[in-house]
C-alpha cells in the first residue's frame, strides 16, 4: 500500500486514524477517536438516486452500533452537483428523510487537487475497478477493520444492508 501524507500531520498516513476532519458543524475531530471500531466510511449526496441508501446505512447503523460500528458520512458535490446544500441543509435533510443518527461530517472533493487527505489515503489503499483510483459517484463505501485499514471499497450501488456478512465478519475479529 502506498500511503499518503497528511497535510494536518505532515507525516504519512497508514490508517484513518492518522486523519484530522472537520463535522458538518464545523468542529474538528480525529479519526482515532474511533479506534478499535469497525467503521462504514461513505461519500454522500442528498439529490442523487443512491440517496435512498441513508435508509440502508441508517438501519445497519442501528443494528451494529452497540457492538462497535461506525459509519461516517462524507457529503460531496462533485457528482452532478448532487450536495449543493449547505451543512445546514444537509444535516436537516438527513434528519427529516431518513432520521440519520451516524455522524455526518463537512462536505469534501473525494477526487482531484482538492480531494481531502482522508479520501486520497482510502482510494490508494483501496483501488477500484480494475486498480482504478478514482471515485466514480455518490456513496463508494471503505470498510474499515478495528486496526484503522481499510479491509474493502465497495461500489455506489452496493446496498448497505449486503455488507452485513463482512461487517460481522470484522466485528467477531
Amino acid at each position: 500500500m502506498t500511503n499518503q501524507t497528511d497535510p494536518t500531520s505532515g507525516t504519512r498516513a497508514a490508517t484513518i486514524y492518522d486523519f484530522a476532519v472537520e463535522r458538518l458543524d464545523g468542529t474538528p475531530a480525529m479519526l482515532s477517536d474511533y479506534r478499535g471500531k469497525v467503521v462504514l466510511i461513505v461519500n454522500t449526496a442528498s439529490k442523487c438516486g443512491f440517496t435512498p441508501q441513508y435508509k440502508g446505512l441508517e438501519e445497519i447503523y442501528g443494528k451494529y452500533r452497540s457492538r462497535g460500528f461506525e459509519i461516517l458520512g462524507f457529503p460531496c458535490n462533485q457528482f452532478g452537483s448532487q450536495e449543493p446544500g449547505s451543512a445546514e441543509e444537509i444535516g436537516a435533510f438527513c434528519e427529516k428523510n431518513y432520521g440519520v443518527n451516524f455522524p455526518l461530517f463537512a462536505k469534501i472533493d473525494v477526487n482531484g487537487n482538492k480531494a481531502a487527505p482522508l479520501f486520497q489515503y482510502l482510494k490508494t489503499a483501496a483501488p477500484g475497478l480494475l486498480g482504478s483510483e478514482g471515485i466514480k459517484w455518490n456513496f463508494t463505501k471503505f470498510l474499515i477493520n478495528k486496526d484503522g485499514t481499510v479491509f474493502d471499497r465497495y461500489a455506489p450501488q452496493t446496498k448497505p444492508e449486503s455488507l452485513s456478512g463482512d461487517i460481522e465478519k470484522l466485528l467477531a475479529e
